[in-house]
């Protein structure tokens, strides 16, 4: 290391630096490995599969599969900009009756589970539903008098996942717009512009980057969906992967369904990177001032709250009323359920487990790329980072193989050495369970604490190490200090993000092992949801905490209060 003072190097700290840079990259191997062989392991199993599964496959899955979940995916993308976009710029734009609350609500459906909340909308749409009930009391009609709009089906699903997902593309469309400077928008409005033609002529185009990562995160969450699917009868491609392997025990199928699937999360992935490919450009900080809000008065005032608490109100207050109206009336009715105990307990510790082990992760191959420039760790970082971008049923059928090699491994080491065998350590255990959130969420953890570390000077690193401050001592005493609202943060969303995980747990669980989502998932699969309401409920509220922290860290919620009012008289277009 160079000292900063004359510019000499220290051995002793070249020796020391070299040891915790081979440290770190070893946990990045291991970290990269973790996203890395699964999907060489789906390459392996779908190359020596059946060859004469595949023309099966070809003809009578993958068409149907594909066309549903290119058809889904467009749906929850149109649904999401729309539901999106246009609160966001209204609450940016104008101030109105209930603007103030409405802009901290809108995230919220972000804590009901996709799968949730299609339990829920089956069971208050459906022909025995107390909706379709009511239309029948009132009109008279009996089923099949009249048409309703089927909930199970693409239609139904479109409309779920977009009325839960819509916040991916409303808070990155929200920050842009409150970050944009005023300086064109009142030039426009100078020239005559309506407020309608400066949003589709400059606020929209300069948020459309922002707008591209929402709307590709919406879609990935999608497309990690196994309970609302099956449940809605929307046979996507995830779906067929979870049916071939269980219930048609063909995991060479479901290899080659997963290798299909990750042609369609690249192209997602690729979508993302050019609808932001324009984002780095700049502006003088002189010109960044707040635009001021236009007042709506009359029509236009209640039209613009119609219009922003249309999706609080099916995204979440809806399907969370639902759930505490259930879950009191099971109460009361059956009073509680031991298991439940037992399943929230599982959920814990293994969250809890997982989440630990992708703080450490997360701080362990972040940090050295402060000290010394290691390429290989950059490129290990990356390879890390993906987890979240490819599907959790993707991610945990290609870890099964790998796991089970290590399990050989171990069995025959002790075999060798004391001559019994000890089954299956990681694939038939919770282990693997925790395997699999980490390889999935390890790229929060780095994520944040990249983010934390580039607001730490360097300067004080090097004064430490000027007074003979070791690199562990440095971590202990500098750097997990003043990183811990960053590792809070990485934290609590790792753990509720394991917390209501479905399609890995599924998949990877040991027997006679629930978790609160495979639970809720084992109800719904009985026609009986209305029993899981509890737990249900539990994961929504653990959820709601998250996107309370994820609301206050948006940068655009933070100055909501500051810009100034301008009464305008007339329409808001």
């Amino acid at each position: 290391m160079r000292n900063p003072v004359d510019g000499s190097t220290s051995r002793g700290a070249v020796a020391s630096l070299s040891a915790t840079s081979l440290t770190s990259i070893a946990i990045a191997l291991v970290a990269a490995a973790l996203v890395a062989a699964p999907l060489l392991s789906l390459a392996g199993m779908a190359w020596v599969g059946d060859a004469d599964l595949w023309p099966h496959l070809a003809a009578y899955v993958l068409p149907v599969a594909s066309v549903q979940t290119v058809l889904l995916l467009a749906g929850v993308a149109i649904v999401t900009v729309l539901a999106g976009i246009i609160p966001a710029w209204l609450v940016t734009t104008f101030q109105f009756p209930g603007r103030d609350s409405l802009q901290w609500l809108l995230p919220l459906p972000l804590a009901i589970p996709t799968y949730i909340a299609a339990y829920i909308y089956a069971d208050l749409l459906d022909s025995a539903g107390p909706v379709q009930s009511a239309l029948r009391a009132v009109s008279g009609l009996h089923a099949g008098d009249y048409w309703f709009p089927p909930i199970r089906s693409l239609g139904g699903a479109i409309f779920i996942f977009g009325a839960v997902l819509y916040p991916y593309v409303y808070l990155a469309a929200r920050a842009l717009f409150q970050s944009q400077s005023a300086t064109f928008s009142d030039a426009a409005r100078t020239l005559g512009a309506r407020p309608w033609r400066v949003f589709y002529r400059i606020s929209l185009p300069l948020a459309r980057p922002a707008i591209a990562v929402g709307v590709a995160l919406a879609l990935l969450e999608a497309l990690n969906d196994i309970g609302a699917s099956e449940y809605l009868g929307v046979q996507t491609m995830t779906l067929s992967i979870f049916t071939t392997w269980l219930n048609r025990s063909s995991l060479p199928g479901a290899t080659q369904i997963a290798l299909a699937m990750l042609v369609l999360v690249a192209a997602l992935i690729a979508l993302e990177r050019y609808g932001r490919r324009w984002q780095n450009y700049r502006m003088a900080a002189s010109s960044l001032r707040a635009t001021m809000r236009i007042e709506l008065n009359g029509k236009a005032a209640w039209l613009a709250m119609a219009a922003c608490l249309t999706p609080v109100f099916l995204g979440f207050i809806l399907p969370a009323v639902f759930l505490v109206r259930e879950a009191m009336t099971r109460l009361l009715m059956q009073g509680f359920d031991g298991d439940l105990l037992l399943h929230t307990a599982n959920t814990v510790a293994l969250a809890s487990v997982a989440t630990l082990a992708v703080l450490a992760i997360g701080v362990a191959t972040a940090l050295p790329l402060r000290a010394v420039r290691i390429p290989s760790l950059r490129v290990c970082l990356a390879v890390a980072s993906m987890g979240y971008a490819v599907p959790g049923t993707v991610l945990a059928l290609g870890l099964l193989s790998p796991m089970v090699a290590i399990d050989e491994a171990i069995n025959a080491l002790t075999v060798w050495a004391t001559g019994a065998q000890v089954g299956l350590v990681l694939a038939g255990s919770s282990a693997a369970l925790v395997v699999a959130y980490t390889a999935r969420f390890a790229s929060m953890s780095i994520g944040m604490v990249q983010a934390g570390l580039a607001h730490l000077p360097r300067e004080l690193d090097h004064a430490a190490r000027l007074s003979g401050a070791g690199p562990f001592r440095v971590l202990r005493g500098i750097h997990l200090p003043l990183l811990r609202p960053a590792l809070a943060a990485a934290a609590l969303l790792v753990f509720v993000d394991c917390l209501k995980e479905l399609p890995m747990t599924l998949l990877l669980r040991p027997l006679n092992v629930e978790t609160l989502s495979t639970s809720i998932y084992q109800y719904a699969s009985r026609g009986s949801f209305e029993e899981g309401a509890l737990a249900a409920l539990l994961i929504v509220a653990a959820g709601i905490v998250p996107v309370i922290l994820l609301i206050r860290l948006t940068p655009a919620m933070k100055g909501s209060q500051s810009p100034p009012r301008l009464a305008v008289a007339g329409p808001m277009v």
